[in-house]
């Protein structure tokens, strides 16, 4: 029985751990040729030969988001090994949490040139070839911190506001020519990045239950409860989808904790 992505190439940025590879993993057996674009190559590589050994087609290839030439080399390499991409996932993404008057130029940049311009650089990179198809699907990975603001953690906020922003409008600019863009907003997930958080802390496994304790599900998400609304905004289910953002944070953005 076909796969909800089947005949179809997607490429998804940082998918060398968390939530990428999830999307990858579910992607692969939904059918897809999956692209593994991620900069650390032994995550990267490691991902792709589990999808390969597990008899789905994947391909592994080094990618800094924020070198549009990097990125540019990747979607090459896409259409060398599996032909034109129908789907891009832009989920590479990096924490930079700074008091505003303490950030130095360099943080700055350095956030914005992975969570905002690495996003753009990959769309601007593919959006060709889905236009000549007639035919594609962009999805974002952003955050909650994209409609909230989160005390000490800017700059991260202002790079996922611009994310969404750039969602939109790419998804109205394009809507006419089959192109769809949409995002996704997770709260807490459980990935290594969060795990590394709690184990900051000389209790870990009380931390992580305090978080979850100020969850309204009493729990935090999995990366497979990511990954599934990713396949469903990637499919032909929602060719009726553009400029949507789904939040994926068991509530808690509807919590008010005043």
């Amino acid at each position: 029985m076909p796969g909800r992505l089947s005949d179809k190439t997607a490429i998804i940025t940082g998918a060398g751990q968390g939530i990428g590879a999830a999307i990858a993993q579910r992607f692969a057996e939904e059918g897809a040729r999956v692209v593994i674009a991620e900069i650390n190559p032994t995550t990267g590589a490691a991902v792709a030969d589990a999808l390969l050994r597990q008899g789905h087609r994947a391909h592994f290839v080094q990618t800094d988001v924020a070198d549009a030439g990097s990125v540019e080399a990747m979607v090459a390499e896409t259409v060398r090994h599996f032909g034109a991409p129908q789907v891009l996932v832009n989920n590479a993404g990096i924490n930079v949490f700074d008091d505003p008057l303490h950030l130095t130029d360099s943080a700055w940049q350095r956030c914005f040139s992975v969570d905002l311009l690495g996003a753009w650089h990959g769309c601007r990179a593919v959006l060709p070839h889905l236009l000549a198809e007639g035919n594609g699907s962009i999805v974002n990975i952003a955050s909650v911190h994209a409609f909230q603001i989160i005390p000490h953690t800017f700059p991260y906020p202002v790079a996922k506001h611009g994310l969404l922003g750039m969602t939109r409008a790419l998804a109205i600019e394009y809507a006419a020519q089959g192109v769809r863009v949409n995002a996704i907003c997770p709260g807490w997930i459980l990935t290594q990045i969060n795990v590394d958080y709690w184990n900051s802390f000389p209790d870990p496994a009380a931390e992580r239950a305090r978080t979850e304790a100020r969850q309204p599900m009493q729990r935090v998400g999995s990366v497979d409860e990511v990954a599934w609304p990713a396949v469903f905004l990637a499919s032909d289910e929602a060719s009726f989808v553009t400029g949507a953002t789904l939040v994926v944070d068991g509530g808690k953005s509807l919590q008010f904790d005043g």
